[in-house]
């Protein structure tokens, strides 16, 4: 008698509201709108959109102007324009060089070439 294995369907953990601002906010999101008004063919007010929603790291990422006036000497944009890769243990964003030579601020994990220069840090001392 073979064995029939029933599947189930799988709830995503980023369902609802906070998982779609949270991806929008990832990958960007562009709306582009072009509105005309014309009577008898003879247009009398033409309106053109154009709107982008992102993080500032998603916006760093993919070089979006700015109105002009926009102060974006701030913190959170100088943060967002350097590098960040995901931890491999915890998938948390951080940035490479700390990832890299130090360890994740998130979940402490350490990689190669980190704990090979701690490695060689100990055997210098002793």
């Amino acid at each position: 008698m073979e064995r029939v294995e029933i599947l189930k369907p799988e709830k995503d953990e980023d369902t609802g509201l906070a998982g779609a601002i949270d991806r929008i906010l990832d990958k960007g999101l562009v709306i582009n709108a072009d509105i005309t008004v014309s009577v008898s063919g003879v247009e009398l007010l033409g309106i053109k959109i154009r709107a982008a929603l992102a993080s500032f790291e998603t916006a760093a990422k993919y070089g979006l102007e700015f109105p002009s006036g926009t102060n974006i000497d701030t913190g959170a944009w100088k943060e967002a324009t350097v590098e960040k890769e995901t931890c491999p243990q915890c998938g948390k964003r951080v940035q490479v060089e700390e990832l890299l030579n130090n360890s994740c601020p998130w979940c402490g994990w350490v990689s190669a070439s980190a704990k090979a220069k701690t490695a060689v840090k100990r055997k210098a001392v002793a």
